[in-house]
């Protein structure tokens, strides 16, 4: 792990597995995706691109002509976050045994788990890369106002059943946006039944407050994650005050059945981001 540059900082190995848990405990509380999502990996920071699809002829050759037979690839990002430790604070710990605050480094973590998301669910589409939220291929229904406790199942069903007849039959995951996920905490009329408990019967994956415009129901084979290098932490320069440090990691979601989700959309609702 020389590129983390961990050795120059002169902290011992047991400071720094401390430090790797306490960006990992960050991000772990922040993530969605990675619950109801298979992950493969970490196959190391090596792991640049992912090879997808078959190969195949770019174009039909002509005769007499050589023919060109192509991959296709999408990149597996980086993600990274700079942090800092105070030069006194760490000194302290290790000499006195004074408590030492890891807050900024897990709030790098947790920066990094929100960029995590905002893969997972958007992609970057500028680099051919989508999330289950703007997957071209996915199917899409209507979203209405879950304010009326009947509403949230109806629309649901509707978006199993259009998974159902393309031959996805779940266990399915729902993710929602805050409003519509907070609303689910209601109470059918006249029972005790929570319209949360109700719908983890139909969707027995979870459902999980997202990051995400809408709601949406997915099958998991859908894709998995891909994961290169695992969360970790690294090191760049000491300038007598503060440790300079960095938070990061590689990872992409592969879509292998983009039609395996359907997203739930109000008319005020986005289908696309990333930046």
């Amino acid at each position: 792990m020389s590129y983390l540059n961990r050795d120059q900082a002169g902290l011992p190995q047991e400071l720094w597995d401390r430090i790797d848990e306490a960006a990992r405990t960050a991000a772990r509380d922040q993530l969605t995706g990675r619950r109801f999502l298979d992950l493969e990996g970490p196959y190391g920071i090596g792991l640049t691109s992912l090879e997808i699809g078959a190969d195949d002829y770019c174009r039909q050759p002509k005769e007499g002509e050589a023919g060109a037979v192509m991959s296709h690839a999408i990149s597996v990002p980086m993600l990274r976050k700079e942090c800092e430790l105070s030069v006194r604070r760490v000194q302290a710990h290790r000499d006195m045994g004074l408590p030492l605050d890891l807050a900024p480094i897990e709030d790098a973590g947790e920066a990094i788990a929100r960029r995590e998301e905002e893969f997972v669910y958007y992609g970057q589409p500028d680099f051919n890369l989508y999330g289950l939220m703007n997957t071209p291929k996915r199917h899409e229904a209507p979203l209405s106002d879950w304010d009326k406790s009947e509403h949230a199942l109806e629309d649901v069903l509707a978006g199993v059943s259009k998974l159902e007849e393309s031959g996805f039959h779940g266990p399915y995951a729902l993710v929602a946006d805050p409003e519509h996920y907070n609303n689910l905490f209601r109470r059918y009329e006249g029972t005790d039944m929570l319209q949360l408990q109700h719908l983890k019967s139909l969707c027995e994956l979870g459902v999980f407050k997202a990051p995400v415009e809408g709601v949406a129901v997915v099958d998991p084979h859908m894709g998995r994650l891909i994961q290169g290098q695992d969360l970790m932490v690294g090191y760049t320069s000491n300038d007598g005050i503060h440790y300079h440090l960095f938070v990061n990691e590689s990872i992409v979601l592969h879509l292998e059945e983009p039609s395996a989700v359907c997203t739930l959309k109000g008319s005020g609702s986005k289908g696309s981001g990333g930046s």
